[in-house]
């Protein structure tokens, strides 16, 4: 159909509308929260979402804040509460944020936020000390299974994927899951040091938490919790060397409730264009996460099982009472 006159000029104007609404999220301020002190992967996260989204051109500015405490429940709390309608607002979470609210008794939930898509996953890597007399994961599942309160622990935030990977690390050994002797961090750089300075048995967060410090030879890589298929010498897989142990975490980003339709779909497109952008794949490359994009109502299904089965596992393991 042709349109003449005043039909022509309305077309014009609507795909000016459009025009604009597609470009809008480009000029938008965004900010986002990484509930987590700076140098975890929460804040890994924010921070290079933040690098991608400007040098690829698809925000004019991304502000990045800290709010960290208690597996992400202080900073859930102020995303629901404060920032309630703002359809600017991003918040970094994952895994460990499931079970942390779970663990922690939450009075503020993921179902009150608004879901926009899951970024990445991670296989869990357990490392010592390079003087450490563990040298292999059948040491350390021997201890383990001695005296699981014995063998000390640094990681994420109580009840985060950390957290159950050492449960499910125990229960694999043939111990009491438990006995474990878990010491929650809240920053990956605090958890780091106790690791490095010796004040713990073993540390356990994402492999590219610990990549630099193994490659400098302070950390001995024990195992990583992928399939026994990934298995290689220089990145052990639990499963291949004795200790039937297969977990992955994953990260996402959630926006505040309240916010409108044509706002969490503006939210959701420019993460869209992030998740397919050169600058997030480099992203990607570096940090060694795996791409495990996930969006709509695909990633608010996804969002919602796994917080049926995470309180199965932590009531499994004696983390949550049933």
């Amino acid at each position: 159909m042709k349109l003449t006159g005043k039909g022509l000029w309305r077309g014009a104007l609507t795909a000016a509308a459009l025009g604009l609404a597609t470009s809008a999220m480009a000029q938008a301020e965004l900010k986002i929260m990484a509930p987590a002190a700076p140098g975890g992967g929460w804040d890994q996260t924010a921070r290079s979402m933040q690098q991608a989204l400007t040098q690829a051109g698809l925000a004019k500015s991304v502000q990045v804040t800290n709010v960290p405490g208690a597996g992400g429940s202080i900073g859930i709390a102020q995303l629901v509460n404060s920032s309630k309608g703002d359809g600017n607002q991003l918040m970094v979470m994952g895994y460990v944020m499931v079970g942390a609210l779970l663990t922690n008794k939450s009075p503020v939930t993921l179902d009150q936020t608004t879901p926009i898509a899951r970024l990445t996953g991670e296989y869990e890597a357990i490392v010592v000390p390079t003087d450490s007399p563990i040298k292999t994961a059948k040491d350390l599942a021997a201890a383990v299974k001695a005296d699981p309160a014995k063998v000390t622990w640094a990681g994420g935030s109580a009840g985060g994927v950390d957290h159950i990977a050492v449960a499910l690390f125990a229960k694999a050994a043939g111990a009491d899951p438990t006995k474990i002797n878990y010491i929650p961090f809240s920053g990956g750089g605090e958890s780091l040091a106790a690791i490095l300075g010796g004040k713990v048995t073993a540390g356990i967060s994402g492999y590219g938490e610990f990549e630099s410090q193994i490659k400098a030879g302070k950390l001995r890589l024990i195992g990583l919790t992928t399939p026994a298929s990934k298995n290689t010498a220089e990145m052990p897989s639990l499963k291949a060397n004795g200790v039937d142990l297969e977990i992955a975490n994953w990260r996402a980003v959630v926006a505040p409730p309240g916010i409108t339709a044509d706002q969490k779909k503006a939210l959701t497109e420019v993460v869209d264009k992030l998740a397919k952008s050169k600058e997030w794949a480099e992203i990607l490359k570096q940090k060694g996460w795996d791409d495990a994009y996930l969006s709509g109502d695909a990633f608010a299904k996804f969002l919602a099982d796994d917080q049926t089965r995470t309180k199965e596992v932590l009531t499994s393991v004696g983390l949550v009472k049933p």
